[in-house]
């Protein structure tokens, strides 16, 4: 990919200098969580103190900045973003801004929560569901409750989002034997899924990640097996690649990091609870927002331009190295923001 430089182009949006205009972001309210996923975190994690997390009020204004510059699509992620406390108050605040507000969760909490958040604006939800079968799920989460996350999923459906979505992270000798069985499961309750290849962050030691991974075109073989699919041009402003199957509504989504790189057209970034804005997943690059923020509090100018200028470390790509001992990217997921 070839560096643009183009200086007719008005500094209200966000565009890195590969030509890429920026308008996802991913905000993380928190990196705590009520499950401990083996691919997510380690078993006994060390979380952030108070003073070193966002507040509510500077998440707000990290999105009305970022909004004010194109953004059209915010979701918030965790750890599990349901579990902060008065979270709903910033959901509400959020839901008035002009960009579509979309939700990561584990599901645990919907089963109290999914009116509530459907009345707050947010528009659609992505619920993690790594298994059908209740000792397995509480393996793969360690403390996790299936019949908790299966009421939250009745709940949010009931709710009317405009779009469920399930996420799965395959991994072979986990999980893999339950593809059809998940993809069954969304289209009876009449939502989408997808299908994500293990993200290697963090020194995970609960398994081997090469011997686990699993190709999102092994799992769409085996989907094939009971359900032809058929390849769509719908986005989601995601990284997911979308397909069809021909007597359901449901889609069937594929995010494959590995085999099937995404970063041409990437435009994400994600936000730490920390205040870090990392311009791409698999790499370390960052820039301090939180410091921004309490240097210059109400300063909504100098934070603008502080997004803009972070637009040229936005890297062109990722590397990802299943052989590789060591993690090329040391943070896990829950402190990335899922």
């Amino acid at each position: 990919m070839t560096e643009i430089k183009n200086p007719d182009v008005a500094q209200d949006v966000l565009i890195d200098k590969f030509g890429r205009r920026v308008d996802y972001i991913r905000l993380s309210v928190t990196d705590r969580c009520d499950f401990r996923c083996v691919y997510c975190m380690s078993e006994k994690m060390t979380f952030l103190p108070r003073e070193r997390v966002l507040t509510l009020e500077e998440i707000y204004q990290l999105a009305q900045a970022f909004t004010s510059l194109g953004v059209k699509k915010i979701r918030l992620t965790g750890g599990e973003p349901l579990v902060r406390k008065g979270v709903t108050g910033l959901i509400r605040q959020l839901g008035q801004l002009d960009a579509e507000l979309v939700i990561t969760t584990n599901g645990s909490q919907l089963s109290t929560m999914a009116s509530e958040l459907r009345d707050a604006g947010v528009k659609r939800l992505n619920i993690s569901l790594d298994s059908l079968r209740a000792d397995r799920f509480k393996a793969m989460t360690r403390i996790g409750k299936l019949d908790q996350v299966l009421r939250g999923i009745d709940a949010a459906v009931a709710a009317g989002f405009e779009r469920i979505k399930l996420n799965a992270v395959v991994m072979k000798g986990r999980n893999d034997d339950e593809v059809l069985d998940l993809v069954d499961y969304a289209r009876d309750m009449g939502i989408d899924i997808s299908f994500i290849e293990e993200m290697p962050l963090g020194n995970i030691t609960s398994h081997d990640r090469a011997e686990a991974y699993c190709s999102s075109d092994e799992v769409r073989r085996l989907i094939e097996q009971r359900h032809p699919l058929v390849r769509t041009t719908e986005k989601t402003a995601g990284p997911s690649t979308y397909f069809r199957m021909n007597d359901s509504d449901s889609r069937v989504g594929f995010i494959s990091p590995h085999s099937h790189n995404f970063c041409g057209d990437c435009n994400r970034v994600r936000v730490t609870v920390e205040g870090r804005l990392l311009l791409c997943l698999g790499n370390e690059h960052s820039v301090d927002l939180k410091a921004v923020l309490r240097a210059h509090p109400g300063d909504t100018e100098r934070l603008r331009q502080a997004l803009i200028d972070s637009m040229d470390l936005k890297p062109e790509r990722h590397w990802f190295d299943l052989d590789d001992d060591e993690p090329q990217v040391v943070r896990f997921m829950n402190m990335t923001g899922g």
